[in-house]
């Protein structure tokens, strides 16, 4: 699949999120297990979701990232000793679009870095996945990779 990278400006959205540190090997393995976290949040808190959708942000931190795991809310909240209310980041990003397997996500992700490298654009070190909603058929499923700019 061909990734077509744009320039954008997006807000910030908040989030009921687990946070955990973990190194990029390892954090397709701990997605799952970290949403069922804020899952469980917001299945006692109801009136903080209204379609929102599952986020994965990451920082990196040399070898290790910072990840926070979670679902778009539409207020703050409080926080517990298991999930943070959290933002993704707000200004201007380089995007792409993914459908296809969670497994086949790591090309995107290149697709958006060579063409900041190409481009000139400069990397903040924070970048993020959405997920679209939720098809048994692998080859359906959407998740828009966005990547902030300096």
């Amino acid at each position: 699949m061909s990734h077509s990278v744009q320039v954008t400006t997006v807000v910030e959205q908040t989030l009921a999120a687990a946070r955990q540190r973990t190194t990029l090997a390892r954090v397709s393995a701990d997605i799952q297990r970290l949403l069922k976290a804020p899952w469980d949040f917001i299945g006692m808190n109801p009136d903080l979701r209204r379609d929102g959708h599952n986020v994965a942000v990451y920082r990196n931190e040399g070898a290790e990232v910072s990840v926070e795991v979670g679902v778009q809310v539409v207020r703050k909240f409080e926080p517990t000793d298991l999930v943070v209310c959290s933002r993704t980041p707000q200004g201007t990003v380089a995007t792409t679009t993914h459908v296809g397997p969670y497994s086949e996500l790591g090309a995107a992700h290149r697709a958006v870095q060579t063409w900041c490298k190409d481009n000139r654009r400069s990397l903040a070190g924070i970048s993020w996945e959405i997920y679209g909603d939720w098809d048994d058929d692998p080859t359906k499923l959407r998740t828009d990779v966005l990547y902030l700019l300096t």
